[in-house]
């Protein structure tokens, strides 16, 4: 790609006003991204499902989530070279190359891209769409993948085709699809190394990657402290073994990892239109703190964040955890979501409303229909019909009657608590419902690897790269948490 002073301006064609970022400004092939029809499909889709009949301001769509990741994804790689340049500049070597410059350029944009694209293959209620049984048998046929991506080679893309399709493969197969659309004068990058960043996909650096990454190498290599010499010597201009591979991982990490832009970016919406404020954490000062991290010891290239830097990735950690935890494993909230799923297992039992869902998850055109309306309205046509139905339950807001919760309970315990509950409540057993959700704490356990901490030793004047759990005892205290509720079926005692 050839750098333009739009591209070091930053100058964008618009600027979307959003309520927890402010003004997120759009390149123009990003504008390109959001007008079409598959991205613009996500209007109409609810972030969090029907969270909304607990927390009446959680309304907010998957649209506006995905612009807020694509800002913090840019940002997150914005504040990586900035780091690299201000230790550039402490080791008294100045100026940047052309072809960094058109590196960075490129590097920024295909995160971003990648970032605004990780949602789009979302379908009606999120991901209470893919718990559902009928659609998880309807997603597991054998054919569906080779449907989808029918008369399109995509062997580089999918080396190994899946068994069993997630939302994740519709987002690349969408993305593939608005990308391809967009005219290829107005994108100049590589769609390849776009879904690259995607999770599903195993995709090879491109050459473009490549030749970029060689570039990007000799910004963010590590200097020699104690040379005078202010060049670059041969030895140092030499990018590490695969470290185009290397740098693809740390950049697919920023769209989908332990500390990513979609965790960021949900967590703070999240929690500011639920209005709760566990979810907030110092997102300017987890930016600030975070570094590639090279190690040339051990071939090691990944995320690397400042010793004074792992308050703010603490905070990160433990306020997704609260978020589960008080938000979305909140009991009244879990019951609906268990009625959402039986609401549309019902509606699916009918011909036409399983056909139509059947041919949008076979046909990405058609894809675009799939939305939380055509759902609502296949409520509404049964619930009409059929008055004590979990239909009816969702539309008017009918609470499950709330008996119990637990945690971490296995199989043969969660069985043994629902005939506890039904003698208890002088009940049948088939009468009572469990609906489980697990809060989610971290991957960052002892031997953790895909983030180090950056140790400075000022004395010294140098830095070493450590484990996280050397360093913080802090993510070894808590551990992911199954919560279970249970509930008496409301339409069993209509």
């Amino acid at each position: 790609m050839n750098l333009t002073i739009e591209d070091l301006l930053g100058i964008h064609q618009k600027l979307i006003m959003d309520p927890v970022h402010g003004g997120i400004p759009l390149l123009s092939h990003e504008v390109k991204i959001v007008d079409h029809p598959l991205f613009q499909r996500l209007r109409f889709i609810c972030q969090n499902d029907i969270l909304s009949l607990v927390f009446p301001g959680a309304t907010h769509s998957r649209f506006l989530h995905s612009i807020g990741v694509m800002h913090v994804g840019g940002r997150m790689f914005k504040a990586m070279i900035e780091n690299s340049l201000k230790q550039k500049a402490k080791n008294h070597k100045t100026g940047v190359s052309t072809e960094t410059l058109e590196a960075i350029s490129y590097f920024n944009q295909i995160v971003r891209s990648a970032c605004l694209l990780h949602d789009v293959g979302h379908s009606s209620f999120s991901h209470q769409f893919n718990r559902t049984p009928t659609i998880k048998e309807a997603l597991a046929k054998p054919e569906r993948f080779e449907k989808l991506w029918q008369n399109i080679n995509f062997n580089k893309i999918y080396p190994r085709q899946p068994t069993a399709l997630e939302h994740e493969h519709f987002s690349v197969r969408a993305a593939w699809q608005i990308l391809n659309d967009i005219p290829e004068e107005d994108l100049n990058l590589s769609i390849n190394d776009i879904l690259s960043l995607m999770e599903t996909t195993e995709v090879e650096p491109s050459q473009t990657f490549t030749q970029h990454a060689k570039a990007l190498w000799l910004l963010i290599q590590p200097s020699n402290n104690n040379s005078t010499d202010k060049s670059i010597s041969n030895e140092e201009k030499t990018p590490p073994p695969k470290f185009a591979k290397k740098l693809q991982h740390v950049l697919a990490s920023i769209v989908s990892g332990e500390l990513d832009a979609d965790r960021a970016d949900y967590m703070l919406r999240d929690g500011f239109h639920s209005s709760v404020t566990i979810g907030g954490f110092n997102l300017d000062h987890l930016l600030s703190n975070l570094h590639f991290g090279w190690c040339p010891q051990t071939n090691w290239f990944g995320l690397a964040i400042s010793e004074k830097g792992l308050s703010a990735l603490e905070d990160f950690v433990y306020s997704r955890h609260q978020m589960y935890r008080q938000v979305y494993a909140h009991k009244t909230a879990q019951g609906f979501d268990w009625l959402l799923r039986a609401a549309i297992d019902e509606v699916m039992q009918q011909e036409q409303v399983f056909s139509f869902v059947d041919q949008c998850l076979n046909d990405i055109l058609r894809f675009k229909h799939l939305t939380d309306s055509y759902f609502w309205e296949a409520f509404r046509q049964y619930a009409d019909i059929h008055h004590q139905s979990y239909s009816h339950c969702i539309l008017d807001r009918i609470k499950m009657h709330h008996i119990a919760t637990k945690e971490n309970l296995s199989t043969e315990e969660e069985n043994h608590y629902l005939a506890f509950f039904a003698k208890e409540n002088h009940c049948k057993q088939t009468q009572l419902v469990s609906s489980s959700i697990t809060a989610r704490f971290t991957r960052i356990k002892e031997g953790f690897n895909d983030i180090k901490v950056l140790v400075s030793d000022h004395q010294h004047k140098t830095q070493t790269l450590r484990i996280i759990s050397s360093t913080s005892q802090f993510f070894g205290k808590f551990t992911d948490e199954r919560i279970t509720h249970f509930y008496l079926d409301p339409t069993s005692i209509q």
